[in-house]
Order: structure tokens, then sequence, then C-alpha cells
């Protein structure tokens, strides 16, 4: 099946609510079904085969079905799906698009649906899970952020609302104000460069290595710091080593400072506010 598939003709082109009044038009003998597809530019031999339906079975519904080509899923099992993949999705257990194909299987094979999915591998197809989500725009493939179990478990409308709570009952007794109240954090600098452009080599060669001052990327902590008020304080280097050198501070930005640490992270933040202040 082509995923970016154009068709080629015109027909079914018409919608299901336009066929039914059509219908209803012909059923009730108002006019005939010559007039009727002109008027509603629908093509004749197709409006006479739902009009002989209907008068046979009265409660017969118009089943408008591309030709040998249909959804594996009705429109309230897609929707459920999409629920779901949103749902785990929360809860910081995101499905990859192999793992919508494998549930995808289990779904269609549980409530026997007609599906022309791989036994062999239990899997949908990927051309499949390509239309399911142009179906479902509201869903894309992101690559996630890796987050600890702690930040999930801790992060939660209760723990939030203590910390409001807490936090107002100290700004009401304290009576701070938004320059004194400061947010901080750090994150990680690495020295050595993640990817290196691609050089020319012996062809058949295994391996090809690029010179770098270490195997493993060495990291420097960044500490940034600022006010509710929007005031910035200079940003903080710290420096993976015991001692620090003068030569660290070249091309740093205005007002920058660094420090040197054995684990090269940050230790108290209270230092950071008194070296600045």
């Amino acid at each position: 099946m082509v995923r970016n598939y154009i068709r080629k003709t015109d027909r079914q082109r018409w919608s299901s609510e336009t066929m039914e009044r059509a219908v209803a038009v012909v059923v009730s003998g108002v006019m005939g079904s010559k007039k009727v597809s002109i008027q509603f530019q629908l093509p004749q031999t197709t409006l006479k085969g739902y009009v002989k339906k209907r008068r046979t079975d009265p409660n017969s519904v118009i089943d408008k079905t591309a030709g040998k080509y249909h959804c594996i899923f009705t429109q309230d099992q897609e929707v459920e799906l999409v629920v779901y993949l949103k749902d785990m999705q929360k809860r910081l257990f995101g499905l990859t698009l192999k793992e919508l194909r494998k549930l995808a299987y289990q779904l269609a094979v549980r409530n026997g649906c007609e599906h022309p999915f791989n036994k062999d591998t239990e899997m949908a197809g990927e051309d499949w899970a390509h239309s399911f989500m142009r179906r479902h725009s509201e869903l894309c493939s992101r690559k996630p952020e890796a987050t600890s179990g702690a930040r999930a478990m801790g992060f939660n409308p209760p723990a939030v609302a203590q910390f409001f709570t807490l936090s107002n009952k100290i700004i009401i007794e304290k009576k701070i104000t938004c320059e004194r109240i400061y947010n901080c954090d750090e994150t990680c600098i690495t020295v050595i460069p993640n990817q290196h452009s691609r050089v020319i080599a012996n062809r058949g060669q295994r391996q090809v290595g690029v010179l770098t001052s270490a195997e493993r990327g060495n990291t420097v902590t960044a500490e940034i710091c600022c006010s509710a008020a929007g005031n910035f304080m200079p940003p903080l280097l710290i420096f993976p080593r015991q001692k620090k050198r003068q030569e660290f501070e070249l091309g740093l930005p205005p007002g920058a400072w660094i420090a040197a640490n054995d684990s090269g992270r940050m230790t108290s933040v209270f230092r950071m506010v008194q070296e600045v202040y």
C-alpha cells in the first residue's frame, strides 16, 4: 500500500449525508432518480442501488467503502486507542511506533476485527501506523527527555500545593519582595563534541578515529540564577578540578566567574550568592 496515495478517479467523491438526502427524495416520490442525481451531483447507478436497498429494507444504512480497502478499527476504537496513548505519555510511559504496531495487532485479534496484519511478527504494518498518525494529527512522534522516578513521583498535585502553601506563608511572614526571590538551576556543558563531521578514510577500514581531548565527555557545570523581578546573577562555571586556572577566564561573558570542584557540580547555592553579593 502506498503511503502517500493520490486518487486518480472521482469515484465516491460524494458524502454519505448527500446520498442520504437524495435517497429520501427518490423514495418519497417527489422526483425521479435521474433528476435527483443531476441536482445532487451523484452517480445515477449508485443512487438507484441505494434506493432499491432502502425500499427493500427501510432500516438500511448507506455504507460508503473505497473498494476493497477499509478501516481496521471503528472510529470509537481508534478514539479509545488515542486516549490510551495520551494517558501513557502523561504517565511517562509513552509508546514507540513499534509498540503501537504491536498494540494494534493485539487489539484487532482480541476484538475479532478482520485485519491484514502480519501474523508472524504479530505487528501492524508501518503503513497502518503512519496512516493512523495522519488521521489523528494531535499525535506526533517525539524524542522523550529522561526523567528520574523520584522527580516523577515527587511532582504531583498534593506536593505542589503543599509547596506553594508553605512558600506563600513564608513570603507573607517575612515580607519578602520579588527582588529577593531567586530561582537557581544548573546544566552541564560538555567540552567534547557529541558528533563529528565525516572524514575521508580508506574503504574497508573497520574503525575511523578522530583526536579529542578525552574519549568520554568531561562536563562543565553552568549555574544560572534569576529573581522573580527579572534580575539575573552573572553565570557561574564550575570546572571538574581541584584548583582553578586563570586561562579558564578567557572569553567569559561579562560578569561571569568560575569555580573549581572535584566533582564539577554545584554543592552550595548560598556560596554563589555570597560571592556575587
